[in-house]
């Protein structure tokens, strides 16, 4: 299984929530709503998607199965989030052109 694609759909600095990604897998199954999220320790994560349960706890709708896997997923989307952000960078201003 490969990420085929990786979208960045939404990013918001400043906020702990720094981006709604989508990704492909073998450009044959898409997975939304991955977040990527600013940790406690300022450590980027990536969140799978999840919704909320009666007791208030959340609970993933999709995710890896094991840590490999976890850390390839990890891996590649915070790669492709850094990619954005240097294309989407103004350094004159200092302003991300989301």
């Amino acid at each position: 299984m490969n990420i085929t694609a990786v979208r960045i759909r939404n990013i918001f600095p400043g906020e702990t929530v720094k981006a709604i990604v989508s990704i492909e897998l073998d450009d044959d199954f898409a997975v939304h709503n991955i977040r990527i999220i600013k940790g406690k320790k300022g450590r980027l994560l990536v969140a799978m998607p999840s919704r909320r349960l009666e007791t208030g706890r959340h609970r993933d709708v999709a995710h890896p199965t094991n840590s490999k896997t976890q850390q390839a997923f990890d891996a590649r989307i915070l790669s492709e989030y850094y990619k954005y952000l240097e294309k989407a960078y103004l350094p004159e201003t200092g302003v991300i052109n989301a």
